[in-house]
């Protein structure tokens, strides 16, 4: 070996992992470059009641080309304050990225993935064609719904449910035929004693360092 030659045999002799490099020649790690199937998650986030918030939110899914299943927005215990529900719908990655990027905004409070069992709602109001009404009327009593107006031509209904009982109540109308729908999008909360932010005063504006943005389990 002469001087400064480095101890071991010469390049073309070495092992070489096995693996993709990127242009660097830096061996990319298979695991941080594997796909990761899409996931639906309902992220609820406490934010200052004020005006653009919802925009500026928004604003941000729209950037950053996330994938939202439905965005709302409303007041709580605290008129200082507003809770928005967030469905989105990424690989684990995404969701995670997602979570990090609200946390960073000022109006941001708390942000929390809520666990599987959560308490989530919808409300959908359909306007169906009118030419079968007992029939629209038995589908709306099996879903325990409430007609909204009735007449010659249609009948509107509306259901409040989870995700999958909206779908099979839309389903079940269908065969009526349904002129128009509109649904409000997710609320959620935290099922049991967990609370959905973590607030020590629920009834005052917290400070930072009353809130937790750290997920917590719902057991």
């Amino acid at each position: 070996m002469s001087r400064g030659e480095l101890p071991g045999p010469p390049p073309d002799d070495r092992l070489h992992p096995d693996g993709r490099r990127n242009g660097q020649g830096i061996r990319v790690d298979p695991a941080a470059e594997a796909e990761h199937p899409p996931e639906r998650a309902v992220l609820s986030a406490l934010v200052t009641h004020e005006p653009g918030v919802l925009a500026e939110i928004s604003g941000l899914f729209s950037r950053r080309q996330f994938n939202i299943e439905s965005l709302t927005v409303g007041p709580t215990v605290d008129d200082d304050l507003a809770r928005m529900t967030i469905v989105v719908e990424e690989p684990r990655p995404g969701i995670d990225q997602t979570k990090k990027q609200l946390e960073k905004h000022i109006p941001v409070i708390s942000v929390r993935e809520l666990a599987g069992n959560a308490v989530q709602r919808e409300l959908v109001i359909l306007k169906i064609e009118g030419d079968r009404p007992a029939q629209v009327n038995a589908i709306t009593d099996m879903y325990d719904g409430r007609t909204l107006d009735a007449g010659p031509e249609t009948v509107t209904v509306e259901l409040t449910g989870n995700r999958s009982r909206i779908d099979d109540a839309i389903d079940a109308y269908s065969q009526f035929g349904v002129r128009e729908l509109v649904r409000t999008g997710h609320a959620a909360l935290a099922r049991g004693e967990a609370p959905t932010a973590q607030v020590s005063q629920p009834n005052q504006a917290p400070t930072e360092a009353q809130v937790a943005t750290e997920a917590v389990s719902d057991d």
